[in-house]
């Protein structure tokens, strides 16, 4: 289940996807382990990276609607289109060699989030144009003082002749060094309230960008910039009024995702590093991985791994197959987001925590996957802002399913336009969804996906007969707790439907769920220990701290699998 470059074919996406993909992955493996290394700890900025973007029109082909391709019946012409599925295989291997590399990416697809959604069609042809050139976009959301918060936004436009200047500054802001086009998200002066806001568009080199600094220590760019009475004109505005506040969340929604894949590609590379090491160590006259708690660490981050994988992956399916009367994908999105990249960070924990002191080197990609999958929690929301969105699905996918179509694999060469016609971002709490235990009752087979149901089914028990009282609905502490509880039900839900799509191996689907009991029950006794519980939540959560089904073959064979990986890639020197 695991990417490696040595043997990756995405037979499921057309041919110049493929090429791009191996071209991308050649690219990074005729450099070299020893580049990679030394790049990232010299903070070397990756002009000859964006060098190959630009001459292999990488960006451009998996960036560009198909809309605004253009009609010259040119292959490359052709070739382009919003993707997310062949997007989502090109940020699993970015993060695969470095976090840097997958960033410049990220914030482009950011950075034309609100260009692509816009109705100007002069700033869509020159963000096409600069795609095609081999140009990087940026997405001036964020400020000093206010982080993410839009509401309180201190880049001002004042009107000035027939357009406005814009005086203020952002931070945080991703390939603002080299940005062809900033997305830039403000305010009009003149203006009071939602209809205020305004998206335009800035470029990067122009005398009134002033570039203050980069803001972290690192071979990306994370740029500080000021506008100071730079001029905006109409063919600059992307967005006015509540659809520029739609379109800086709708934008979050589409580059959210790509934050799974990442730390997915992350995992496989250390993965792979860590198990090469520790089974061909021998200690106190022991092979390393002959210790129970080493095979249990291995057998636990490969099975959140592969969770980690087949629900980034259905969850794809959803999203390409969104539109107005289906938008279960507002649930989905933020759990790739805020769950899979916590997983991702518990994967190379359990790792480390076998390789101890090699994890350190510095002639390793672990020392860098240790310190980057760090970021991926922390970036486009807060693992908090997440689960607090989560939330709001809960009523709804619990108590009052509805009846869909069933969501295919969406592998098809597509363009993804539901993207850019997202809709106001409001009324998630109308939102309905497919009955969640019809995955669970499919594989009741499976000893632990039947004991993680028992967990999954009196969550509804909780909410009928102990619900949070009206003090506990402003206690964000609790309720975090219990948007744990419930992403795990919808984690669990997509995994399955995706093992069964692929027809993952039954040992592996039950050590997965080895791990979600667990951690069901590890909330369950968080919950327990919250201050505001009340004394039947407290005997509800007492009751759900359950031991998995254990068999022994089972973990055996596993561990097999995870033992097998040692010496399969190594990154060339």
């Amino acid at each position: 289940m695991l990417f490696d470059p040595n043997t990756y074919d995405p037979a499921h996406l057309d041919a110049e996807s493929r090429r791009l993909l191996r071209a991308t992955i050649d690219w990074f493996e005729e450099r070299g382990k020893r580049r990679l290394i030394a790049d990232d700890q010299a903070k070397v900025w990756y002009t000859e990276f964006l060098d190959f973007v630009a001459r292999e029109k990488l960006f451009a082909t998996f960036c560009t609607p198909a809309s605004e391709a253009g009609g010259d019946g040119a292959p490359a012409g052709r070739d382009k289109r919003w993707d997310a599925a062949r997007n989502a295989a090109l940020s699993e291997v970015l993060g695969f060699y470095g976090l840097q590399y997958w960033y410049a990416w990220q914030v482009t697809v950011l950075g034309l989030g609100p260009i692509w959604m816009s109705d100007n069609a002069a700033a869509r042809k020159r963000a096409a144009e600069l795609l095609d050139r081999g140009a990087v976009f940026a997405f001036g959301l964020s400020e000093k003082e206010h982080g993410a918060d839009v509401y309180s936004t201190d880049m001002v436009l004042t009107p000035s002749g027939d357009g406005f200047t814009a005086t203020g500054g952002k931070y945080y802001i991703g390939n603002g060094n080299v940005a062809g086009m900033v997305s830039v998200f403000g305010r009009r002066a003149d203006v009071e309230g939602p209809d205020a806001y305004v998206f335009f568009a800035v470029d990067s080199q122009h005398e009134r960008f002033t570039l203050v600094k980069n803001v972290v220590d690192s071979q990306m760019f994370v740029s500080e910039f000021r506008l100071d009475d730079y001029p905006v004109t109409a063919d600059d505005i992307l967005h006015t009024g509540p659809e520029a506040f739609s379109a800086a969340l709708n934008t979050v929604n589409v580059g959210k995702f790509n934050l799974c894949t990442a730390s997915i590609g992350i995992n496989e590379h250390a993965l792979y590093e860590a198990i090469t090491h520790a089974h061909n160590r021998v200690l106190y006259g022991k092979r390393v991985t002959d210790f129970p708690h080493v095979r249990q660490n291995f057998v636990d981050a490969y099975a959140r791994l592969v969770a980690m994988k087949l629900f980034s992956d259905r969850a794809v399916d959803y999203f390409r197959s969104a539109s107005p009367e289906d938008r279960r994908y507002l649930l989905f999105n933020p759990i790739t987001k805020m769950k899979v990249t916590s997983e991702g960070e518990r994967v190379v924990d359990l790792l480390w925590d076998v390789i101890a002191a090699k994890g350190f080197e510095k002639d390793t990609y672990f020392s860098m996957a240790a310190r980057d999958i760090r970021a991926l929690p922390k970036l486009e929301g807060t693992v908090h802002v997440n689960l607090a969105l989560v939330l709001k699905f809960m009523p709804n996918y619990l108590f009052r399913p509805a009846d869909y179509a069933e969501v295919p694999t969406r592998h098809d060469p597509a363009d993804d336009a539901f993207f850019w016609h997202q809709g106001p971002a409001r009324g998630l709490g109308s939102i309905r969804f497919h009955d969640w235990e019809t995955a669970y009752r499919e594989h009741a087979h499976v000893p632990n996906v039947a004991r993680f149901h028992e967990q999954a089914s009196a969550l509804r028990t909780l909410l009928t007969t102990a619900a949070p009282d009206d003090e506990q609905q402003k206690d964000l502490d609790f309720l975090l707790n219990l948007g744990h509880l419930f992403t795990l039900v919808v984690y669990g839900q997509l995994v399955l439907e995706q093992a069964k799509i692929t027809g993952v191996d039954a040992d592996v689907l039950d050590q997965v769920f080895d791990v979600l009991v667990r951690d069901f029950s590890a909330y369950a006794v968080a919950l327990h220990g919250k201050a505001s519980s009340t004394e039947a939540q407290q005997r509800w959560a007492v009751e759900q701290v359950r031991k998995p089904v254990v068999d022994r073959d089972r973990f055996d064979r596993v561990w097999g699998e995870v033992a097998a990986l040692s010496g399969a890639y190594e990154m060339r020197p």
